[in-house]
């Protein structure tokens, strides 16, 4: 991504955008799902359950942007909440049984952790606020 788009996904305070970090950890995912399609029939199944909840998480934020109502915003980021931390559960199960170099999954695990603590964040403070 060129430095000119990176910098319009940015907030102000210059972090980017939640719609931004969704989208690059899918773009992870699914780099982590490849090299898992190559490992024995485990990682093939394995590589399908993280897939499909990896990219759910950036889908479910996008889809809140639309949402038809207060209510709609807070179902699609829980659902999207839901999805990163089984994400996370995919990724931390990968990473103990050694399928894939346990240095190459520190980032995307890092990254699950900080979207739960940020979608969390944002449905707790849009439910105090309605």
């Amino acid at each position: 991504m060129g430095a000119n788009k990176e910098a319009s996904r940015r907030n102000p305070d210059g972090r980017r955008d939640i719609q931004e970090r969704t989208f690059s950890f899918a773009l992870g995912i699914i780099r982590l799902c490849q090299q898992l399609d190559g490992k024995p029939s485990i990682g093939k199944t394995l590589a399908l359950q993280l897939l499909r909840s990896g990219t759910s998480v950036g889908a479910n934020v996008e889809e809140a942007q639309a949402g038809q109502s207060r209510a709609d915003f807070i179902s699609k980021y829980s659902i999207a909440l839901k999805e990163i931390r089984e994400t996370r559960y995919w990724l931390r199960l990968i990473m103990e049984a050694k399928i894939i170099d346990p240095t190459a999954m520190s980032p995307l695990i890092q990254e699950a952790a900080e979207l739960c603590n940020i979608l969390g964040a944002i449905v707790s403070r849009t439910k105090q606020n309605t």
